[in-house]
């Protein structure tokens, strides 16, 4: 495949998170940038999508029936164009707890997918939901983790060997679970514990409710780096409602990071195989794998993820390659078919 392969991606929501971290990544990663030009291109969140030029699609955008339309209209005019889509969404927690009509919002990602080459599924976790709900075929589902740029958390000071920060970042939101993991934090005994609150969010003035002027207890707002955050803490909690990666769990195991998950979606294949995951959310749970996590002596995590970009980079070069080599050969055999 040509250095030179053109690969775009459609972005409709710039707000800063996780989807904008990958891009990011794919768009400054040497590796990604050996095989194909990346280029990221916004897009508004409703009406036409805008003719592209480029070897190759990618769709990070948000689908809803509103939507639709104007991907259909964009799949009849680059039929020969191959045309991708990652799902950062949609999960099983997340259909479990938002979504009141399964049936309609199935439907309209069935629709929606049948519309692209391939979906990508961001962990095995949303991937298994799909294959059992039935939403893409099986033949144009792929599995790609998402990653971003690892170093900077892997060359971080060492946890403290008597954990006594437990740190929480991300939005205040209530797909995070912060407010779970307050109420069982404040049942832990000790005042040498800690649980500092990196992010903001519209539930911010409910979690410091929720708080009850525990002293224990910071909210330390947005934090620019997350590589800041996470040295300042020993262990990393994270009882998400739903997460279908979750980017925080996989920067905590390369800081070394020992990582409290729920179970949920993809969030545990992110936190690795040395993270304590916590089924269902019940405070009594949380507030003893805490109890357990702060009682005991603990060692650096030597997981570290040390072949997340590597293999991130990897798998997307497969795609890429699979697709635009089929496209160029279907050129190639319609036209040998227009000359005959």
């Amino acid at each position: 495949m040509s250095s030179q392969t053109r690969i775009l991606h459609l972005l409709d929501d710039a707000t800063p998170g996780g989807v904008t971290r990958v891009l990011d990544h794919i768009r400054t990663c040497p590796l990604m940038g050996r095989t194909a030009q990346h280029k990221v291109q916004m897009v508004p969140k409703h009406g036409t999508l805008p003719e592209c030029e480029a070897d190759m699609i990618v769709s990070h955008l948000s689908l809803n029936w509103r939507r639709v339309p104007s991907l259909i209209a964009f799949r009849a005019r680059h039929p020969s164009l191959p045309i991708s889509h990652v799902e950062h969404s949609y999960t099983e927690m997340f259909t479990a707890l938002n979504v009141r009509s399964k049936l309609r919002f199935f439907a309209m990602l069935r629709t929606a997918y049948a519309l692209f080459d391939s979906v990508i599924a961001v962990s095995e976790g949303q991937a298994k939901w799909m294959r059992r709900r039935q939403l893409v075929t099986e033949r144009r589902l792929h599995v790609i983790p998402s990653a971003v740029a690892l170093d900077g958390f892997r060359s971080l000071r060492a946890p403290n060997a008597q954990p006594k920060i437990i740190g929480a970042i991300g939005r205040l939101h209530q797909q995070k679970g912060f407010d779970i993991l307050i109420e069982a934090f404040r049942q832990l005994e000790g005042q040498s514990l800690s649980l500092h609150i990196y992010g903001t969010g519209p539930d911010e003035a409910r979690l410091r409710a929720a708080a009850n002027g525990d002293p224990r207890i910071r909210f330390m707002g947005h934090v620019a780096r997350s590589e800041d955050a996470l040295e300042a803490v020993d262990i990393v909690a994270m009882p998400s409602r739903w997460e279908a990666f979750g980017l925080v769990a996989l920067e905590a195991r390369a800081a070394g990071r020992p990582v409290i998950c729920s179970g949920v979606d993809g969030l545990s294949m992110s936190a690795g195989p040395s993270a304590t995951v916590v089924q269902g959310f019940g405070v009594a749970a949380w507030q003893a794998a805490l109890q357990a996590a702060t009682a005991k002596g603990q060692h650096t995590s030597q997981d570290r993820a040390t072949s997340c970009e590597s293999d991130f980079a990897q798998a997307w070069h497969h795609l890429i390659q699979s697709h635009t080599q089929h496209a160029a050969q279907t050129l190639s055999s319609e036209a040998a078919t227009a000359m005959a």
